[in-house]
């Protein structure tokens, strides 16, 4: 490990920051614009300006800024995503329902896919990014989170095949705007329970917007309004990928059973939680 790389290593340990050696070499390849793993064994050295901006970075991150949004992208699936203070952070529990979703697509032919609460638009643009024959649709309540997932679809060549719009699941037209001919719809809607939030890391509920991340009084308002509507939008045997918390699996394909969906599977993420229900109309 290179001195800088070590220096910077340490400091992030010293304050429990996980994976401080990677995130050593990520600040670092950020302030030099190289790639990360060019850090493994040498380090350019840094002019005045390039250590000012990386313990700027630092100082930053020892009180717990998400690193992801203080280099303004967040890795995730097979691309790199803008992210801001105005999206969720892309997370790895989220990929096994994109990869699900995609598997589905593939096998299907699948036309056309809807987002229901894009954020980054990391879900829909990497499910589409796999599958050529598909043209989608993603729904988010805010304008600016809309304008970066427009960016992620630009920056990844996706922008004409990927409509957005601005509105939620509880507006009384969303189904007559959106349509009823999508094949498969995906969504990782707010499930953190109202009085669980003040509980979460502070890198989430600091630098998340609240939006994405209150679920209600038990977690469950917006899976119950997305039943709902999502199954006008479906078509006859599509398939509906959904993410959930911890524990909260039975009971999101309980809500989806009583409006008529078919429980098809329960995938657990590479931590071994149960994270995406997968429901068929």
């Amino acid at each position: 490990m290179t001195d800088a790389v070590q220096k910077i290593t340490e400091k992030l340990k010293a304050h429990q920051i996980e994976d401080a050696g990677l995130e050593a070499r990520l600040i670092l390849a950020f302030v030099l614009g190289v790639d990360e793993n060019e850090l493994f064994f040498a380090c350019p050295p840094l002019n005045e300006d390039q250590e000012k901006r990386a313990e700027e970075l630092v100082q930053k991150r020892l009180q717990h800024y998400p690193l992801c949004k203080l280099l303004g992208q967040k890795g995730f699936y097979k691309y790199d995503f803008i992210v801001s203070k105005d999206v969720l952070s892309p997370r790895p529990d989220t990929e096994i329902l994109v990869e699900a979703a995609i598997k589905y697509a593939k096998e299907k032919g699948a036309k056309k896919i809807l987002d229901l609460g894009t954020g980054s638009g990391c879900i829909i643009l990497s499910v589409l990014g796999d599958v050529a024959s598909l043209n989608g649709v993603a729904l988010d309540s805010s304008e600016k989170a809309i304008k970066i997932a427009a960016q992620n679809a630009q920056k990844l060549g996706l922008e004409n095949r990927v409509k957005f719009a601005k509105g939620s699941w509880f507006d009384v037209d969303i189904v007559s705007r959106l349509g009823q001919d999508f094949d498969l719809i995906v969504t990782n809607p707010p499930y953190i329970p109202t009085q669980d939030i003040a509980d979460l890391a502070e890198e989430v509920k600091a630098h998340d917007p609240m939006q994405a991340l209150d679920g209600g009084e038990d977690g469950m308002v917006h899976y119950k309004q997305i039943a709902k509507v999502g199954y006008q939008m479906l078509k006859k045997g599509g398939k509906i990928f959904i993410e959930g918390g911890i524990g909260q699996e039975k009971q999101i394909a309980d809500i989806f059973v009583k409006e008529g969906f078919l429980l098809v599977d329960i995938l657990k993420d590479y931590g071994g939680i149960n994270r995406c229900i997968i429901l068929k109309k």
